[in-house]
């Protein structure tokens, strides 16, 4: 996963692909680090587009993208929000609409 540091990059690249991940942690956060490989690897099965943003360094996207706990997952899809988990990450349910959207 490429690392974002600005939310000016990260709407490019949502808006550069069809199906996007974003996987936002935060500063000092034990389940992030922990979750983190466990997404990695779903994204390099999956071969999607991923980018990470540490969500205490863009406040822009924390405010924009109503980021208010980590870690957080997001899946767009053209550009539109389609699912989302936060805090307690369902892996299979992750993985069940990544398979349902990168089939589209």
């Amino acid at each position: 996963m490429k690392i974002i540091t600005t939310f000016d990059e990260l709407n490019k690249q949502i808006n550069a692909h069809t199906f996007t991940l974003i996987y936002v942690s935060s500063e000092n956060c034990s389940i992030c680090k922990a979750d983190h490989p466990i997404v990695q690897k779903m994204v390099e099965d999956y071969d999607i587009p991923a980018y990470e943003i540490v969500a205490n360094q863009i406040p822009e996207a924390v405010g924009q993208l109503n980021l208010f706990t980590s870690p957080v997952v997001l899946l767009y899809y053209n550009q539109k929000e389609v699912h989302r988990q936060a805090r307690i990450i369902d892996f299979d349910e992750l993985q069940y609409r990544i398979e349902q959207f990168n089939n589209l």
